[in-house]
């Protein structure tokens, strides 16, 4: 049975959410539920935000948790700088890949991507971190940046590279067929991303998994930017029904915690069915 490991995002994208800030105490009581649950990843935050942003970070990267704690950073060494300084050796680095974001928001060009990335790659080699890629808006990306982009990746020494959805416009049979044309010419690991704009988180993340995607992105109760991420115990419950594949939660803890990032959200807790067929 294929193994599927989650990286859950809560406090980083599910705090990008309107309103969502969590305090520093809430930050550490979900990490430490995160990491009781037995998530593979935990995404704790972007360093280069602040002061507020460094001290929850320190705080959870000093409670040595099991599992993987990581931060998100853009292509810039200060970033990285910022994420080091937080006690953190495991990063990941977003690079935009499509025209539209490189061009339009960033007004530069795809060979500054690829310089700053090699930049950044070496610099967090230089100090022992390991590095996932993000391929920001990889849906709407030109498939042979994406692909040299990739292929810089894997050769830097990146462990994975995450495919984002970043505005959820990917149907399942699209993404499919694309991350299976770029697992075959990269050969570097996929990592998934969804975002719920149009409904298609979970359904998309169940797409990668069985494109074999081993490693997909949620946060707790679907939390996130606009419409939000794919939920963890959407796909957990999702999985488990319709694949066979078990995550292994505890469907108590993971009501706890469900119900914990609702109430510091202040939104409604929603997704009780699908923890009663998560484990």
């Amino acid at each position: 049975m294929q193994e599927v490991y989650i990286v859950d995002s809560t406090l980083r994208d599910g705090e990008q959410a309107p309103g969502v800030v969590f305090n520093l105490q809430e930050k550490v009581t979900i990490a430490k539920l995160l990491d009781r649950l037995g998530v593979y990843q935990i995404e704790a935050g972007i360093p280069i935000m602040g002061e507020v942003e460094q001290a929850a970070i320190k705080a959870i990267a000093g409670l040595g948790l099991t599992n993987r704690v990581s931060t998100w950073n853009r292509l810039l060494l200060a970033d990285i700088r910022a994420s080091l300084d937080c006690g953190i050796r495991d990063l990941h680095i977003s690079a935009p890949v499509s025209d539209i974001h490189i061009s339009y928001k960033l007004a530069k060009s795809r060979q500054w991507v690829l310089d700053c990335l090699k930049r950044a790659l070496r610099y967090a080699a230089d100090y022992g971190c390991r590095v996932t890629v993000g391929a920001e808006d990889a849906s709407r990306a030109d498939e042979s940046f994406l692909l040299e982009l990739a292929l810089l990746a894997r050769e830097m020494g990146a462990e994975r590279l995450r495919y984002c959805d970043t505005v959820g416009v990917m149907t399942p049979f699209a993404l499919s067929l694309a991350i299976g044309r770029l697992q075959e010419k990269s050969g570097i690991e996929i990592e998934f991303h969804g975002h719920n704009d149009f409904g298609l988180a979970t359904a998309n993340s169940l797409t990668a998994v069985t494109a074999g995607v081993r490693y997909i992105d949620t946060t707790i109760g679907g939390l996130g930017e606009r419409a939000g991420n794919a939920s963890l115990e959407e796909l957990a419950g999702a999985l488990k029904g319709t694949c066979g594949i078990d995550l292994g939660l505890n469907k108590k803890l993971l009501r706890v915690l469900g119900r914990y990032v609702a109430r510091g959200a202040n939104r409604p807790f929603m997704h009780d069915t699908f923890v009663s067929h998560a484990g």
